[in-house]
Order: C-alpha cells, then sequence, then structure tokens
C-alpha cells in the first residue's frame, strides 16, 4: 500500500482494509476459474457457441486513475466513471475515444468515488467510501445534497441502486448495512447535508467472517420495485431484501456463487456480476420474485484487469477496468497499463 492513498479514515482504517484485501486476492487467485468458460458441476448451463469478445472502448486520462465504478445515463446514455485514487468523475461520450474530466479530482471534499448511479431526473449520485453520498446535477455539475454517514463503526460506503419510486439505496461492506435515501429525504437535504438512513442490517444474515472483512458490495433494484439484491463479496452470498417488509433471505444459487461479486447490473431477469480479483463476469438467470439465481455464461478473461463494476448499453457491457493489484489498492504487482480503460464486453 502506497502512502499517497490515505482516506479520511485514517492510516489504521487502511492499513488493515490493505490486509483484508490482500487476503481477497490470494483467495480469488486459488479459486479463478480456466478462462473463458461456462459454470462448472451438475446444474451449469450447457456451453454456447458465441464467445464474448473483450475490447477497449474508452480511456480515461492520468496515471494513477485506479477506476472503480461505472454508470450510463438512463436518458442519454452517456456513461460516467470514477476514480478511487482521487474522487475525479469522467465523462464518457459515444464516439470520443477519450474521456473528458466531469468532476476534477477533491470535488466537494471527496477523496474517492466509489459507486456512481445516474437516475432519471438528471441526477448523478456518487459515493465516497469514507464520508458517504453525494449528489450533482449533471447539466450544472452543481453539488444538490450530501448525506453522510453515522457516527460509530468503521464504514465503507461502496455501491448503489435506484429503484423505480426514486429512493436510492447504498451498500455499506464493512457494517453490511443497506442505507436508503428516500426522495422525500433528498429534498430535505437539497443545498445542504443530511444523515445517511440505515435500512436493513443484514449482518445476522451473512456467514461467519474476520473482523473487518469487506461483505456487501454490488447491489440492484427489480424492475418491479419489489425487492433489492446485494452480493456479499466476501460470503460469495447474494442476499433478496424485501423492499415492504425489509425482510432479507439468502437467494439460491445454481451452477456457481458470488465470491469477489464487486458491481452487478439487473435487466429483466438477467442478472451480470463482476468478480473483482477472479477477472471474471458471470450472467444468471433470476426466477420471478428473485429467489432463485442460475449461471447461464461465465468469462474470465485477464484482459478484464480486474473489473470492478459494469453498466450495460444497448447489448454491450461497459466494464471498469481497475487494475487495482498494479500499484493500487490491492497490490504492487507491476506497474499498471496506461492509459486506464473501460472494456467493452459484447456476447456475455
Amino acid at each position: 500500500m502506497r502512502s499517497y492513498f490515505f482516506f479520511d479514515g485514517g492510516i489504521v482504517l487502511m492499513i488493515r482494509m490493505s490486509a483484508v484485501l490482500a487476503s481477497a486476492v490470494l483467495a480469488g487467485a486459488l479459486a479463478a476459474p480456466p478462462a473463458l468458460a461456462d459454470a462448472a458441476g451438475p446444474a451449469a448451463a450447457p456451453r454456447t457457441t458465441t464467445a464474448p469478445r473483450v475490447t477497449t472502448a474508452y480511456e480515461l486520462p492520468g496515471d494513477r486513475v485506479y477506476p472503480e465504478g461505472i454508470t450510463a445515463d438512463p436518458r442519454t446514455g452517456v456513461l460516467y466513471a470514477a476514480s478511487w485514487a482521487d474522487g475525479t468523475v469522467y465523462e464518457l461520450t459515444p464516439g470520443r475515444r477519450v474521456a473528458a474530466t466531469f468532476l476534477p479530482a477533491g470535488s466537494d471534499g471527496r477523496d474517492t468515488a466509489n459507486g456512481l448511479e445516474a437516475d432519471d431526473a438528471g441526477r448523478l449520485w456518487v459515493t465516497d467510501s469514507t464520508s458517504g453520498v453525494f449528489v450533482y446535477d449533471t447539466r450544472t455539475r452543481e453539488l444538490l445534497a450530501r448525506f453522510d454517514v453515522p457516527a460509530g463503526a468503521p464504514s465503507f460506503v461502496n455501491d448503489l441502486a435506484v429503484a423505480p419510486d426514486g429512493a436510492v439505496y447504498v451498500t455499506d461492506s464493512l457494517r453490511a448495512v443497506v442505507y436508503r435515501v428516500t426522495p422525500a429525504q433528498f429534498e430535505r437535504a437539497r443545498g445542504g447535508a443530511a444523515e445517511l438512513t440505515p435500512f436493513a442490517a443484514l449482518e445476522a444474515a451473512l456467514d461467519p467472517h474476520a473482523d473487518g472483512a469487506y461483505t456487501l458490495n454490488g447491489i440492484v433494484t427489480d424492475p418491479s420495485g419489489r425487492y433489492l439484491l446485494t452480493a456479499d463479496m466476501t460470503g460469495g452470498d447474494l442476499f433478496r431484501v424485501d423492499l415492504a417488509t425489509r425482510a432479507v433471505r439468502r437467494v439460491t444459487l445454481r451452477g456457481g456463487d458470488m465470491l469477489h461479486a464487486d458491481g452487478l447490473e439487473l435487466r429483466q431477469g438477467t442478472l451480470w456480476a463482476v468478480h473483482n480479483t477472479a477477472d471474471t463476469i458471470s450472467r444468471w438467470h433470476v426466477a420471478a420474485g428473485g429467489g432463485t439465481a442460475t449461471v447461464e455464461k461465465r468469462l474470465t478473461d485477464p484482459a478484464l484487469q480486474l473489473p470492478t463494476t459494469l453498466a450495460r448499453v444497448k447489448g454491450t457491457l461497459y466494464v471498469v477496468r481497475s487494475q487495482f493489484d498494479r500499484g493500487g489498492p490491492l497490490g504492487d504487482e507491476g506497474a499498471p497499463q496506461i492509459p486506464f480503460t473501460v472494456a467493452a464486453v459484447r456476447g456475455l
């Protein structure tokens, strides 16, 4: 871990984070599946004849970007990507190879930018891992509101999802909590700051894990607004949270697991998950009601360069190549490949 990546949480938190994440890298290396294979085991789907293709879609300017998040504006199709290293948010416009800076490094005191989500109202939601969630106007780039992490135990605010009713759900990977920001809460906080409100606590539902382990990461809501799905990257499980009752249950996974699962994308019963340290993307069929998910296809390719999340636009998956193991938070296995890029994955 290099000294210039200290967060607001302090040196002690970062050292502990590095130790936990380094263990995840080793586990991922040992558990990584064969390259470009469908899921193994008796529940695996039949092989298909179309091989996924990984190409480079966009370049991110800067030699220490280490991108982490990506989202597509549902109104325009414009993509936004985020730098974990310094909080820069980039705008990725179709037809332009090199991304432009949308929000410069350190904007509004943000040290990082992890999860991103653009909503139908023209707002961009950005998580800063140690402080909370920042909401911007995509037209003016104005900071509209900020939501801070409640005081208490160490926190790592990670990913977001927007529900059909406009509520935004946020995972905390260290507290195993899902926060919620309702439209009414956003309006009350507009022009200022408020505190994130816990919506569901999942610690009791998780398998036993080491203190300080990273658990909840990627999160999605189903199109009907009945439930959300969130992955436990350490335990390898997927959880369903009922949005009406807040009841939590483990999703039955067939043909694979969610080990090292980071970003998720859900479209019409199909769920894509990136498995970061395994250089893998898996595709699942989610049964009606969200109680069961079955692997349909799996891609493992070092060209993904430790993917952290993805966004789907017109049949293409745009995948962030974090290179976190190249002088970033997951190790120093050589220098990163410059420029940092966003991959396009087709056929998955």
